[in-house]
């Protein structure tokens, strides 16, 4: 029989058709006689010319499931393979693309703000926020009952004055045991509960630390004065002339507090020096063994999870080995008259050489708690150089050595005659002089000075609130500013209280105004351990939180502000105008068309041409904030801005030609930790 070569017809007797069983291996017919009928009725084989390839082209085509061997047919197949050799390439290539931007954002990306850096921080005197014993001294459960509060302020870092075992002398500043909670404030087991309630929270928390002197009721002062082993020099002693029964010092140093910084003692038969009270022994810093304690004190800490320290009176940390007479401001005036401070340049009782190696030791320590990620270990410096701006800087450290991540700034407190020029002044005084690279702080309040409402006057506490929280870098509000708390009056301080401290700084010591309850429900007991202040029932959060153009409604809305803003927490500062009654700056951003505009007035009713100060200035800008809350939303006209005495007003507006671009404020602008943002890729970059 012939057969075409190109078509290959199988006839099957339809009686005698065959089973499949091409997936059944080695299985045989149930019926033998079946098998042989079935063979017989098979059409006999014959031979046929076919060509081989029109044979795979007909049977072979690819389908689901194909073995190995007819897999590999086709994928060496031309058409196949280079569709694979492609998408294989475009992986690769993307692949490279995807991680070569990778590397690009993070080298272009700016540093992220720290935690100390993104939020305020938020001051508290543990013995005047909230008393949870009844006794009416506040202690550290309740500052942890009271947590929602600092959460409520938009606030996520709390710094803790002295709680450390006293007696209580110049208010617990000289430390009786550094390794111990007065039991004023609760236990060792309530700090411990109190840190973990607050990193529950999501929050930071800081804790003072003077390590300049202790108590003299300190086992190390004890142990001192008896000359014991290695304590001898633990504390710096000198021998005094005595004359007609009274005793003449080594030299005319002065204490802080006035008088004669030696104190003779009966036991030991010398004198011991004090820059502060004759209760607070100063440790001798040129003893290594004294450093290695103090270094020591700040590892027990921070292995008890606090997130940095401030490290307060360093710059008396060491004093001149020579022991000379300081010099009289007044050389005119008798020696033996000389008992205030104020008296006499301290040139060999601060800054001394050496001094920042110290606090450089202290930075070396914090840093070996903060290598693992997220818990940086903040250290700050609380000394006030009010006449030596130069020497507070000193404490930022150098561009290749880390000391403070900032010293305390004490600029707006210590401003005298109220006015938007001082204004002006304190702040330019820091920016100017602060290092490039560093981060800048403020503060309004603090537990050594007059609050604002009693220093300045009620009219001004919001604008100074609003000044504090829109200039750059971070904001630290003492407990109650964010309520207008005044001081209490003098007169009510009994001398129990006077007991606890120099009388002049308790007035703004007083306990925390939470609501209109008896003690303003700071304490449920009887007393509290300072008077409470008589205009609690209005000024109490509480009421202040139920009412929407309070002090605290505002303080609320200018943290929100600027935790959500980018120009409000890390854009350029640039001063527009300052006179005698208002202060006016912006703060923008490379790359986005938002600016906001601060105009505050710290004197009386006053009307400014913003637009003729600053050319291309829109013609209208909205008001976001004021401290009249009802102006807010409001459109104004930038020719004719009003403000009245203690108003202040955050407007906004749109713009593409950012005034830190503008050649005539050209070194009036600064920015630290600088970023662009990118519009397109809603990101921020440093290479502006």
């Amino acid at each position: 029989v012939e057969v075409e070569a190109r078509s290959l017809p199988m006839e099957l007797n339809e009686k005698g058709g065959v089973e499949n069983n091409g997936f059944v291996q080695n299985e045989a017919f149930e019926d033998e006689e079946t098998d042989t009928n079935i063979q017989e009725e098979m059409p006999k084989t014959c031979s046929v010319d076919m060509d081989p390839v029109a044979v795979e082209e007909t049977v072979l085509k690819p389908y689901a499931g194909m073995p190995k061997e007819v897999l590999l047919k086709f994928s060496s197949q031309a058409r196949y393979r280079v569709t694979r050799e492609i998408l294989f390439w475009l992986i690769i290539a993307a692949s490279v693309a995807l991680v070569c931007a990778t590397i690009a954002i993070i080298a272009l990306s700016p540093k992220c703000l720290d935690w100390w850096q993104s939020s305020p921080i938020y001051q508290i005197y543990p013995r005047s926020f909230k008393d949870s014993n009844m006794d009416g001294n506040g202690d550290l459960k309740g500052i942890q009952e009271k947590l929602d509060h600092i959460t409520y302020l938009n606030i996520k870092t709390i710094w803790i004055t002295s709680f450390f075992k006293s007696p209580l002398k110049d208010l617990g500043y000289g430390a009786e045991d550094f390794y111990d909670i007065d039991s004023i404030f609760g236990s060792m087991r309530d700090f411990e509960n109190l840190i973990a309630a607050i990193h529950d929270k999501g929050l930071k928390v800081i804790m003072d630390l003077v390590p300049n002197h202790t108590s003299d009721k300190h086992q190390w002062f004890q142990l001192s004065r008896n000359r014991t082993g290695k304590y001898t020099d633990y504390y710096i002693w000198q021998d005094c002339r005595q004359t007609a029964g009274s005793v003449i010092p080594p030299n005319n140093w002065v204490s802080v507090f006035g008088n004669s910084s030696w104190q003779f003692d009966d036991v030991r038969k010398q004198c011991y020096f004090h820059q502060f009270g004759k209760e607070q022994p100063d440790l001798n810093f040129r003893n290594p063994s004294v450093q290695q304690e103090i270094l020591d004190i700040i590892k027990f800490w921070l292995s008890k999870g606090v997130d940095g320290f401030s490290f307060g009176a360093v710059k008396f940390l060491l004093e001149a080995t020579h022991l000379r007479d300081e010099p009289p401001v007044n050389k005119s005036q008798n020696g033996e008259s000389i008992t205030a401070y104020s008296q006499l340049y301290h040139d060999y009782t601060t800054t001394q050489v050496g001094l920042h190696d110290i606090i450089r030791s202290f930075r070396h320590t914090m840093n070996q708690f903060s290598r693992e990620p997220g818990r940086y270990r903040f250290m700050g410096s609380d000394d006030d150089e009010k006449e030596d701006i130069e020497a507070t800087m000193m404490y930022y450290g150098t561009a290749f050595i880390q000391e403070a991540d900032f010293p305390f700034n004490f600029n707006l407190i210590n401003v005298k005659n109220l006015s938007g020029n001082s204004i002006f002044e304190a702040v330019n005084l820091w920016m100017k002089n602060m290092p490039a690279g560093k981060w800048p702080n403020w503060a309004v309040g603090s537990p050594n000075a007059a609050r604002i409402s009693t220093r300045i006057g009620k009219e001004y506490v919001n604008v100074m609130n609003m000044l504090l929280l829109t200039l750059p870098g971070t904001p630290v509000t003492y407990y109650g500013e964010e309520i207008g708390m005044e001081n209490i009056v003098s007169e009510h301080v009994s001398e129990e209280h006077v007991n606890s401290g120099p009388v002049a700084t308790l007035p703004e010591k007083s306990p925390m105004q939470w609501d209109g309850k008896v003690n303003a429900g700071f304490t449920e007991g009887n007393s509290s351990w300072l008077p409470v202040n008589s205009n609690y029932q209005s000024v109490n959060v509480e009421i202040q939180s139920a009412w929407s153009n309070s002090t605290l409604s505002l303080y609320r809305a200018l943290t929100l502000l600027r935790n959500n803003e980018l120009p409000m927490n890390r854009g350029w500062m640039c001063y527009v105008w300052n006179d005698s009654d208002v202060f006016v700056y912006v703060r923008e951003l490379d790359g986005l068309d938002r600016a906001f505009m601060m105009v505050l007035n710290f004197g009386q009713e006053s009307t400014i041409d913003l637009k003729a100060r600053v050319p291309n200035l829109p013609s209208e800008a909205v008001i976001r904030l004021s401290t009249h809350f009802s102006n807010a939303g409001e459109v104004v006209n930038t020719k004719l801005i009003k403000t009245e005495m203690g108003e202040g007003l955050v407007l906004e507006y749109k713009t593409a030609e950012p005034v830190h671009t503008m050649e005539a404020f050209q070194g009036k602008c600064f920015v630290a930790e600088k970023a662009c943002y990118s519009k397109a890729l809603n990101l921020l970059y440093v290479n502006c």
